[in-house]
């Protein structure tokens, strides 16, 4: 049987805690949702802006006069059943818990503060999230360049939150592809996906940006340790553009092969007839 969500009144109004989606939606209207995201986080709660005619935190630029500050307590005292099944323990070894200190992984924020940086392996090799040299740097492997996020940002895809990009095994670094000339797939170079700089590294990304370096980590967590995923070049579309290149060849030659014939052609007729 489906357990009922428990419900907090804001002003009236009626929202069902929703702790799996970390946020809160209007029961009678489901789809009118604020998230936890979009409140400020206090410690002990969460407060924000909130419109009891939008039934919301008021949109940009609202007119709307009658905006009123609202404090919510945390979920783990609005739905702690909830909070137990998200994260993985009992009612009980939720006793004394916070929010930030149920949903961060304590150890790995502890060795990460200790000045611990995350490492990501890549196809057997290990890099280390070297956010304030704004790259993924390679362990035992000084001659490489690694791979710098502001030489990738083109290929970072924002709805997948993720990284793909050519990799060389060998070197241990990025390599961009000669999209205009590629004819054929590189066998020296194989495709991987990994997360944002923000997501390997959030407290190393939080003090780059000037920020609170626990700021945001209720959302993204923290994580000693990632392992990149290999990509098959089919996805990457590369295959069609191979093909485009290849027919373009293709044009470039027959034309070339056409103008020379014409000009044999024309020579031809200039010796005009023998004696």
């Amino acid at each position: 049987m489906k357990r009922e969500l428990p419900v907090y009144s804001i002003e009236g109004t009626d929202f069902v805690v929703d702790a799996a989606n970390l946020q809160l939606s209007e029961k009678a209207n489901p789809e009118n949702v604020i998230p936890l995201s979009d409140m400020r986080d206090v410690g002990d709660g969460y407060v924000f802006d909130y419109s009891p005619k939008e039934k919301n935190i008021p949109m940009l630029f609202s007119d709307d006069t009658d905006v009123r500050t609202v404090k919510i307590p945390e979920l783990v005292q609005l739905d702690p059943v909830g909070m137990s099944e998200k994260y993985g323990c009992s009612i009980q070894e939720m006793q004394g818990k916070t929010d930030f200190s149920l949903m961060v992984d304590q150890q790995a924020l502890g060795r990460r503060l200790m000045g611990q940086l995350p490492t990501v392996d890549i196809a057997g090799h290990t890099f280390f999230v070297d956010i304030r040299m704004d790259m993924l740097r390679p362990k035992d492997d000084f001659l490489s360049k690694g791979i710098v996020f502001s030489q990738i940002d083109h290929f970072y895809d924002d709805d997948r939150k993720v990284y793909t990009i050519p990799y060389n095994p060998k070197t241990h670094e990025f390599q961009d592809l000669d999209h205009d000339n590629i004819t054929s797939i590189p066998k020296d170079l194989i495709v991987i996906s990994f997360p944002h700089e923000s997501a390997l590294d959030p407290i190393g990304y939080n003090r780059k940006g000037g920020w609170d370096e626990t700021y945001g980590l209720k959302e993204t967590n923290v994580k000693s340790h990632f392992e990149a995923k290999m990509v098959d070049w089919k996805e990457t579309g590369i295959e069609a553009t191979i093909q485009e290149n290849i027919n373009k060849q293709h044009k470039q030659q027959n034309q070339i092969k056409q103008t020379d014939k014409e000009q044999k052609s024309q020579k031809r007729q200039r010796r005009g007839p023998k004696l």
